[in-house]
């Protein structure tokens, strides 16, 4: 059965894409106050059976947070299956309305600065380390000594994978399905733009563990009139309830993301483990947008 995850993309740092993010996350510039927010958002995910997180190097303070929180929690750790990703360094350092969020990189460099960064501040290695954000103009999938670096990884125990985002998703899944190293792929896949599903498909065919991000659209199927919100709201269910239930469905998905930044905002996408399977399956052809006019779209949200 798919498992709901929760991605830490939102909870922390103070700024993210996410329609509506600066409405939900009081405090939000002051790390203190933003861990304490981002240990209650985790206590409600563990109290409600949630055993998949998500974090990364660019989410600001979000692999610290979650590091203390286990430390915090001593046992449960165990019970967890735990992705990180690196390639990207955070440096807004806090202030309201920089400029520039993240840098990207993807370099032997990188990787050797930010893997013991990773396993310092979780207390240990990932149960995934992802290269964050792989399109086709990465060099990570042909950099030899990268991949010499990223199989050493994988020898000790944990699974080495990608993530994806851009219009050519699925062009870079299959070309890291015939590099022999990785064996984890998180990929955007919503009712917007589900280009990178047969890719998937044939990922989890081959035996990757396969995660989906965005199910919501960084919150456009929660905000705007579409197909999906009037058969949620004539269902009397929550539009981001239908939009994850949906990515739920598909058979090659193994974790589905919650953005959730609040702990209402968690319990009310939760309720998409409870939605009938017959209205999943009543899917829209015209919904779906070509994936240069969505990704141009995601390009343009603002960070708040």
């Amino acid at each position: 059965m798919t498992q709901l995850g929760l991605g830490l993309a939102a909870l922390g740092r103070p700024e993210y894409l996410t329609i509506g993010h600066s409405d939900a996350v009081a405090g939000r510039f002051d790390p203190a106050a933003l861990e304490q927010h981002c240990h209650a958002v985790l206590d409600a995910a563990w109290d409600h059976g949630v055993r998949h997180f998500d974090v990364a190097r660019s989410y600001g303070l979000a692999e610290q947070f979650l590091g203390n929180w286990l430390t915090r929690h001593p046992g449960r750790r165990e019970n967890l299956v735990i992705g990180s990703k690196w390639g990207y360094a955070y440096v807004a350092d806090f202030q309201q309305g920089a400029e520039v969020h993240e840098v990207k990189e993807h370099s032997v460099a990188r990787f050797a600065e930010q893997w013991p960064q990773t396993r310092r501040e979780l207390g240990g290695a990932p149960d995934h380390y992802l290269i964050h954000s792989v399109t086709p103009d990465s060099p990570a999938l042909t950099d030899t000594a990268l991949l010499d670096g990223l199989r050493a990884a994988a020898d000790s125990g944990t699974r080495i994978g990608i993530s994806t985002s851009g219009p050519q998703q699925a062009d870079v899944v299959d070309a890291a399905l015939q590099i022999g190293v990785f064996s984890s792929v998180q990929s955007t896949w919503n009712p917007l733009e589900p280009s990178a599903g047969p890719a998937l498909a044939r990922a989890h065919e081959a035996g990757w563990f396969v995660v989906v991000k965005e199910a919501m659209a960084n919150g456009r199927l929660v905000t705007e009139d579409s197909a999906l919100a009037r058969a949620a709201d004539s269902a009397g269910v929550g539009r981001d309830a239908l939009a994850l239930a949906i990515a739920l469905a598909q058979p090659w998905a193994d974790v589905v993301l919650s953005g959730a930044a609040t702990t209402a905002q968690l319990e009310q996408n939760l309720a998409a483990l409870t939605i009938d399977h017959e209205l999943t399956a009543a899917s829209d052809p015209d919904l779906p947008e070509p994936p240069d006019i969505y990704w141009h779209t995601r390009s343009q949200l603002v960070w708040t």
